[in-house]
């Protein structure tokens, strides 16, 4: 609903006479979205309480592999608050996700940032804009728009402000750039995650036909690294069998479990009508029933009653679907087995793509690295450390010049969708005005004869839709055309949507809005007076930064309460749940799962709120105090659902952490560009505005080309890990392990570990950072030992030092400290990388146990064609089904591999 209302906000920016550029203004936008703040959050503290699955399940639901539990909260708010801010945010590193973490790290960061460019800009800034003589009133006098024409030397104070300010956020990048390589060096190179099999898988795709051969690239990569090779194969035939016999698995289930319901609902009701109190056992033979499926059922359910459905919508013919669903499972299930053998053996067509897993991380860094093949675009791009659940296998098949056609197709569908995105904005826009629509449009008047309440529908409600349905749009359209695009991994997936997005929003949220705002308000007076063109458009774009002060108003407001209130998952889990979640396997499907967040979609709104507020820092500086409100008030919420809500189902390994801070230096591109046309217009009519203009395009070569510099420094440390880390990190663990106990139980769960399966302990970053190599002699390891940090350093000199401060080694501490190591079975460690479809098995039916006892004859019959239990779920004695939730692990739950 926040996007909403900034678009609706977005449909009458263009509209001087709509526009509030005063502090009564400013209140009006303020109060409701203060007003609705408060209703939200007080619905979430009293919700909170009584609905702990919806606002609490990672304090309970500890089971899931991948994640672990939250500590329980208080359920008073200000003990909850305060036991909320004693785990600090490297909690979500340790145990969320290295992207939950650098996401609360980006928001705390972009905080800071509008905050200290407050105390930059509010001091030196609103004196000499408030005092420049322009005419302007209220709050446009904090503004530059102020700057009258005979106080042209005021602008040198925009300029060298613009300097300490840009080159403060080009050190913050720079800064986290090295904190986030360090942080991604400790992480990868921790044994938690080195010994994974994804760490030490690498994938080829492009792949020329005579290297999908195993031999041939056991010999190219070397034996003795190579553990396994997978190639893979066309598997739309398997594929197509699998969703059939899943299909009609998943029909067996839900008719099975409606029948019982039915029966028994049936006998309940004969029992009721008749007053009688029979024991059920004596009603069914003492549990004998003979072996006609359905025995027990047809005594209370007709055969015209059973469950049925059409083979094809509306016009197939109808079936019984238990009986339709047992044949159809038990023709497909050979033909599956048949295909399955046949990938096995490679008797089938392969595609340009393998994974190569090899025996050490280091010799997968080193074939990641090198250049596989002697033509260009072959055996490229490569992968490393993916997870085989996040591959888009569709993807693999794509050969080079397939995947050049379709990035350029697609790179050219999305800048065509982010110009033309505004037509059908403005139409929707238009809608909300419909009076002055109806003026423009003659065959439209019709509407004025309807009823009131009808055209208050089409002017308040439709717009609000299609407007919800416009923005909802734009994330889906960008995910697929990202896939089709040839993405092969979920996780490159969100890396270019987050790319896209990001230039979605500061074109069509921005830079139309900003140059609409001020063209549109200036027409008439531009149409009169051509020559004035200029000067006019000077003072009237800073005047467009009202609109970004309620646009950031109602994203801060709006967004936090509603992300913490969740108002959309409450209602689809308390109401449409009692309606859809007609079987335990559902009901447990929507108990487990836990909502995620789309990278890609996060962070670009995020990253728009602290460019806008950058570009207009030194232009309208007030922006830049409710920016610095609104990004805390994401932060908190964020903070909050990532300790006690979401989870991680997509691992980017923190990448969308460094694409986000180039992003913001988008704003400073624009604040320099925005300074030198308003330096520019002003020196049309004054020459003493030159020296800022010069000064200013000076800054700017300058700072791209440190830009430039900055950025191939970093980009081999983003994508690589070192060879001399690598090394040093074995030195490291040796050392550790020297001093640790294996026989001793882990400090982390209490569990006794094997020695040849154990992390030693690292600092908990609490106690003295010299704990971290020990006494260990660096000489018979042949390597230095670690930089040790001084004990005494003030915050400054640790902000100014994130090269010595943010080290590899002081990273080392904030990574995942005690686990056991990762294990594998045979049969995953074959499988890993096989496609779906070749290791599918029939899925396990789970039904309810009843009174009747008509559980127990169809899991007799169903059991000769596909596994099937009644165990954990039964009905009541309202015939409703239930499933046992305090023991957590269901028959039809599975532990999820650490790959």
């Amino acid at each position: 609903m926040a996007d909403v209302g900034v678009h609706r906000l977005m449909a009458r920016a263009d509209d001087p006479s709509t526009a509030s550029p005063s502090a009564s203004g400013l209140v009006t936008t303020l109060v409701p979205a203060l007003l609705s703040f408060a209703v939200m959050v007080i619905l979430f503290i009293i919700l909170r309480k009584t609905n702990r699955r919806m606002y609490m399940p990672r304090t309970y639901i500890g089971y899931l592999r991948g994640w672990e539990r939250t500590p329980d909260t208080p359920t008073g708010l200000v003990d909850w608050i305060k036991a909320m801010y004693k785990l600090p945010d490297t909690y979500v590193l340790q145990h969320h996700s290295m992207d939950a973490y650098l996401l609360l790290r980006f928001l705390k960061m972009c905080s800071i940032l509008l905050f200290v460019g407050c105390c930059m800009t509010f001091p030196v800034l609103w004196p000499v804009n408030a005092t420049g003589g322009g005419g302007q009133t209220q709050l446009n006098m904090l503004s530059i728009s102020n700057i009258g024409k005979n106080s042209y030397a005021r602008y040198f104070a925009h300029c060298f402000i613009s300097w300490i300010f840009v080159a403060f956020v080009f050190f913050m990048v720079t800064r986290e750039h090295i904190f986030y390589i360090n942080l991604r060096q400790a992480y990868l190179l921790s044994p938690a995650y080195a010994n994974r099999i994804s760490s030490r898988t690498v994938l080829f795709t492009a792949v020329t036909s005579d290297l999908l051969n195993k031999e041939k690239v056991r010999t190219m990569f070397g034996r003795d690294k190579v553990k396994n090779v997978w190639v893979a194969s066309d598997t739309k035939e398997l594929e197509e069998k699998v969703k059939e016999r899943d299909s009609a698995a998943m029909k067996l289930e839900g008719a099975e479990t409606k029948l019982i319901v039915m029966a028994n609902k049936a006998r309940n009701k004969a029992l009721k009508k008749q007053g009688s109190a029979e024991n059920p056992e004596t009603e069914i033979g003492d549990g004998q029933f003979d072996d006609e499926s359905g025995s027990v059922a047809a005594r209370w359910v007709q055969a015209k009653d059973r469950p049925t459905h059409r083979l094809k919508m509306l016009i197939g013919k109808k079936v019984d679907t238990i009986n339709w669903a047992r044949a159809e499972i038990e023709r497909l299930t050979p033909e599956i087995e048949e295909l399955q053998a046949k990938h096995r053996a490679g008797d089938v067509k392969l595609v340009s793509s393998i994974f190569v897993e090899f025996y050490h991380q280091a010799d997968a860094q080193a074939s990641y690295q090198s250049v596989a093949h002697n033509l260009p675009l072959h055996m490229s791009p490569r992968y490393i450390g993916l997870d085989p659940t996040q591959v888009i296998w569709a993807n693999l098949r794509i050969k080079w010049w397939e995947r050049l056609g379709r990035h350029a197709a697609t790179i050219a569908f999305v800048c065509v969708l982010i110009i033309f995105w505004a037509i059908p904005t403005a139409a929707v826009g238009a809608i909300s005005n419909i009076n002055a629509l109806i003026d423009k449009v003659h065959f439209l008047s019709f509407i004025n004869s309807v009823p009131s309440w009808i055209k208050g529908v089409i002017t308040g409600l439709l717009p609000v839709v299609l407007m919800s349905i416009l923005i909802a749009l734009v994330p889906i359209i960008l995910r697929l055309m990202a896939k089709w695009g040839g993405d092969p991994t979920a996780a490159s997936v969100e890396l270019t949507v987050q790319n896209w997005f990001f230039a979605f929003q500061v074109v069509q949220v921005f830079l139309v809005i900003t140059l609409a705002s001020a063209a549109t308000s200036v027409v008439t007076s531009i149409i009169k007076d051509p020559s004035s063109a200029a000067s006019l458009l000077a003072n009237k774009i800073p005047l467009s930064a009202n609109f970004y002060i309620s646009y950031i108003i109602l994203q801060g407001l709006s967004f936090s309460s509603g992300a913490l209130l969740q108002i959309v998952p409450l209602i689809l889990g308390k109401i449409l749940g009692k309606f859809l979640d007609s079987t335990p396997r559902k009901m447990y499907t929507r108990w487990s799962n836990l909502s995620g967040l789309g990278w890609g979609t996060v962070y670009p709104a995020v990253t728009l709120l602290t460019v806008v507020a950058i570009t207009y820092s030194c232009i309208a500086p007030l922006v830049m105090g409710f920016g610095t409100i609104g990004l805390y008030l994401f932060y908190f919420a964020y903070r909050y659902n990532l300790l006690y809500v979401s989870n991680a189902n997509i691992d980017t390994q923190g990448r969308c952490y460094p694409r986000g801070l180039q992003h913001l230096t988008v704003g400073c591109y624009l604040l320099m560009v925005c300074l030198i046309g308003l330096f520019a217009m002003a020196s049309g009519s004054n020459q003493i505005a030159v020296a800022p203009l010069i000064l200013e395009i000076i800054f700017l070569v300058f700072v791209i080309l440190y830009h430039i510099s900055m950025n191939g420094a970093m980009e081999p440390l983003l994508n690589y890990l070192p060879k001399n880390l690598e090394a040093e990190e074995e030195a490291l663990l040796a050392a550790e392990k020297t001093t640790f106990n294996p026989d001793e139980k882990s400090q982390s769960d209490g569990t006794n570990v094997p020695a040849s399966s154990t992390i030693a302990p690292r600092d908990s970053g609490v106690a003295d950072v010299n704990n971290s190599v020990g006494n260990v002699d660096s000489a018979e390891k042949g390597l230095t030992e670690a930089p040790s940090t001084p004990s005494k350093a003030n915050i400054f000199t640790k902000f100014l030092r994130p090269d010595r401060y943010n080290s590899y080694h002081e990273m080392r501490k904030l990574v995942p400290t005690t686990e056991i190591m990762p294990t594998y079975s045979a049969e995953a460690e074959r499988d890993a990388y096989c496609h779906p479809s070749i290791t599918a098995q029939a899925p396990l039916l789970w039904i309810p146990r009843d009174p009747l006892g008509i559980s127990s004859q169809e899991v007799a019959h169903t059991m000769r064609v596909i596994p099937i239990t009644d165990e954990d779920a039964w009905l009541d004695e309202k015939c409703k089904v239930n499933w046992n939730v305090s023991k957590g692990e269901p028959p039809i739950y599975e532990e999820k591999i650490a790959y």
